[in-house]
């Protein structure tokens, strides 16, 4: 009695498995990622202050290149222009590139590269940023 019992879990468990929802090939398709700062940084047009967000591509069929930024708690944030950007080896994780800037202000953000991939997103920012070293 207790071997089909055991058995009976086993199945429970392994077609749980099979019938559980995916979600990487969504990810994979629109990047979605979740990153966490320590401290403020930019955005074109915006400050995020320390904390969590998800950066995702939108879903978009004229262009690939429109990063948008959501709250840890679904509100979205920005919508913001990217240009394709490349580097010459992946990384198994998220990379994020800042900008110089000074001390006392938040870092921009400069690429943004999905895990696995060589291509990534490059942040157009309108304006030159104050004490920023390397302006657009």
């Amino acid at each position: 009695m207790k071997l089909g019992r055991s058995l009976f879990a086993v199945l429970a468990l392994c077609s749980a498995g099979v019938m559980l929802p995916r979600t990487s090939a969504a990810d994979e398709l629109d990047k979605r990622t979740i990153v966490t700062f320590d401290k403020a940084v930019e955005i074109p047009g915006k400050v995020l202050p320390a904390g969590t967000y998800v950066f995702q591509l939108a879903d978009s069929l004229g262009s690939r290149h429109v990063v948008r930024v959501f709250s840890e708690d679904g509100r979205v944030l920005a919508a913001v222009l990217t240009i394709p950007t490349a580097r010459f080896t992946p990384a198994d994780d998220t990379r994020i590139t800042f900008d110089e800037q000074r001390a006392d202000a938040p870092s921009p953000i400069k690429k943004w590269f999905y895990p696995g991939e060589l291509g990534g997103e490059e942040f157009i920012y309108r304006h030159p940023r104050t004490g920023n070293a390397s302006a657009h």
